[in-house]
């Protein structure tokens, strides 16, 4: 129940819901979980949160603009930011507020998927393994 409660919110941390997950790891690792197990189960979670991300920028971003739930200042920003660097951008789909609306536009703009989920799970990966590492050898 641990790693699918992680699993979750993991999730819905990577779409456009204003959630993070860090919290919970770091708690979960505290309570002596598997730290493979939360690894894998946060980094897939987080990733199938940015494919969602992805299909919404693929198929319906009029539909969230008109419904006020995504800002044509924040998808300017992001675009330009994308167009700029390309793909390699996703590198930085872990980053809180930069991070979800970057997977969202390589839906908009049709970016190769298997590049983009290949992309994105090194990215929310490496970040994952960071706080676990950090976290466990810390103690906390």
């Amino acid at each position: 129940m641990v790693y699918m409660t992680l699993f979750t919110v993991a999730f819905l941390s990577a779409t456009l819901l204003p959630l993070g997950s860090e919290g919970l790891l770091l708690y979960d690792i505290s309570q002596n979980h598997s730290l493979i197990l939360l690894w894998f189960f946060a980094t897939l979670g987080n990733t199938l949160g940015s494919m969602v991300n992805y299909w919404l920028g693929l198929k319906g971003e009029n539909y969230l603009e008109e419904k006020g739930h995504l800002s044509a200042q924040k998808m300017e920003k992001a675009r330009g930011f994308f167009d700029r660097y390309g793909g390699w951008t996703l590198l930085l789909s872990w980053v809180p507020i930069i991070g979800d609306p970057l997977t969202f536009i390589s839906g908009v703009l049709r970016y190769k998927f298997k590049w983009f989920a290949t992309i994105v799970a090194v990215a929310k990966g490496t970040r994952y393994a960071i706080v676990i590492f950090l976290a466990s050898s810390l103690s906390v």
